[in-house]
């Protein structure tokens, strides 16, 4: 039985890339494309894949927060980052957003195709390389108050200062999330307050920081 993948990357290149590799194994199918969260959430809707590979950071909608919608409503599909970022922030962040899995996009194709396999047998599955800092980490935080932007703003929060973030005009944030001017001044006045910052500039920071954007 064929594993149909939905691949979610804002890089062309990357994509076919990833996609020739994948394909030269019978059993995996890629039956869509997705350049952007929310692109990734409507190709999810529209194909029903088993698994889907996702990048962390995309305009508009990031990976982060695409799994976390995706799994929300469609939880049988299985979703595995493929990503750059060797931080553990992002790693934890995409598990507790759903995520079965975490892959650096430096890896093998043999990994990558043997992370599909373990995924799909309902197991997890992070690249090696992370898994020694991952648990050092969870150690030594397993105390500590979780204040990232992910415990803290809520989803509409994040959207809206990723779209800050990423040069968005308080008209255009407005126009793509079918609310009114005012609303997104609200939303900017208490991210401000919220996370103490002063600034469009500080919050691109803070947004980068978080994983919620990348510039």
């Amino acid at each position: 039985m064929k594993v149909n993948i939905l691949l979610v990357d804002d890089h062309k290149i990357l994509r076919q890339g990833i996609k020739t590799m994948l394909e030269m194994n019978e059993g995996l199918n890629i039956v869509a494309e997705a350049s952007d969260g929310e692109m990734a959430l409507q190709m999810a809707r529209e194909n029903h894949p088993d698994l889907i590979v996702m990048d962390i950071s995309m305009p508009n909608v990031n990976g982060i927060e695409a799994t976390r919608r995706i799994k929300s409503e469609m939880p049988s599909i299985k979703i595995l980052a493929l990503s750059m970022h060797d931080d553990n922030g992002f790693l934890i962040n995409m598990l507790k957003a759903g995520a079965s899995g975490y892959l650096l996009k430096d890896c093998a194709a043999d990994e990558l195709i043997n992370a599909i396999s373990v995924i799909m047998s309902n197991r997890k599955y992070i690249s090696p390389e992370m898994v020694d800092d991952m648990i050092r980490d969870y150690i030594l935080k397993t105390d500590e108050v979780d204040l990232s932007a992910f415990s803290i703003l809520t989803n509409r929060e994040r959207e809206v200062l990723q779209r800050i973030a990423e040069g968005e005009s308080t008209k255009e944030i407005a126009f793509h999330l079918s609310v009114s001017t005012k609303t997104i001044e609200t939303f900017h006045h208490k991210l401000e307050e919220k996370l103490g910052l002063h600034s469009i500039a500080e919050l691109t920071k803070y947004a980068i920081r978080e994983g919620i954007t990348s510039l």
